[in-house]
């Protein structure tokens, strides 16, 4: 009995010089992890601190890009409330009569259904000038039924005014403007728009209008990245959304 009662206490003894080890290489661990965290904690402000650098350079190309290159503004019209001239013209006219004109004037009919839309008549957007601008509710109409006209039409085109150019043009400018935005802002874009989609030939309705779809998908694509308020996207206001997103306001540009 006494000798195993030293066997069992030489064993307990090497198990405590076992766990003293233990012990110490556990410290090391602790502290090795300690001076990891540390590390970590720092290279992840270096990161951040960078991420917000490169946000702003990138918030920087873009206002210039947007200021000298592309930009991006409201034209107001001069069109008259159809409500208004009616009562001017008859001062008998019940108040019904004329809020029924004004909700007629915020209708339009687009792509076989109504829609309504509060800026219809008052607004359009231009882009790289005044002279290039897009109805504001999206009704492109006049593009495809400029070329189903061109079509049963003989003779040269010498419309110069001819709204189908200028939206053909402002699509044009846009899709190239959503392609380098992509670039600076290092987002892949939902669907692929080469920029001379809507130049050169005439496109049919079906191929206008999809490619219309495309553009309009990567602009809202943008704003998602860029966290655009919600509350002010139309998913048919192309150029309207992309003011939206390259405005100085949108806090989170270049993100």
């Amino acid at each position: 009995d006494t000798e195993g009662l030293l066997r069992i206490k030489e064993e307990i003894q090497k198990h405590n010089r076992r766990a003293q080890r233990h012990q110490e290489k556990k410290e090391k661990m602790q502290r090795h992890n300690r001076k990891l965290g540390d590390l970590v904690e720092k290279k992840t402000f270096d990161l951040k601190t960078q991420y917000e650098h490169l946000a702003q350079l990138r918030r920087t190309h873009i206002l210039e890009l947007t200021s000298v290159i592309f930009p991006i503004e409201e034209v107001k019209t001069s069109m008259r409330d159809p409500a208004d001239v009616s009562s001017e013209s008859d001062n008998a006219m019940t108040s019904s009569t004329v809020s029924k004109l004004a909700e007629a004037r915020r209708t339009t009919y687009l792509s076989g259904r109504w829609v309504c839309d509060d800026h219809n008549g008052d607004t359009s957007i231009s882009i790289t000038g005044p002279w290039i601008t897009l109805p504001n509710n999206g009704d492109y109409s006049a593009y495809y039924s400029w070329v189903e006209e061109k079509k049963t039409t003989q003779g040269p085109d010498m419309e110069h005014n001819n709204p189908a150019h200028t939206i053909s043009a402002a699509l044009c400018y846009a899709t190239q403007l959503v392609n380098t935005l992509s670039l600076i802002l290092d987002v892949n874009l939902p669907k692929k728009l080469c920029n001379r989609q809507f130049c050169g030939e005439n496109l049919s309705r079906h191929r206008f209008t999809r490619a219309v779809k495309k553009l309009n998908a990567n602009i809202l694509h943008l704003c998602f990245s860029q966290h655009v308020n919600l509350d002010l996207l139309h998913p048919l206001h192309t150029l309207r959304n992309l003011m939206y997103l390259v405005s100085p306001d949108t806090e989170n540009l270049g993100r």
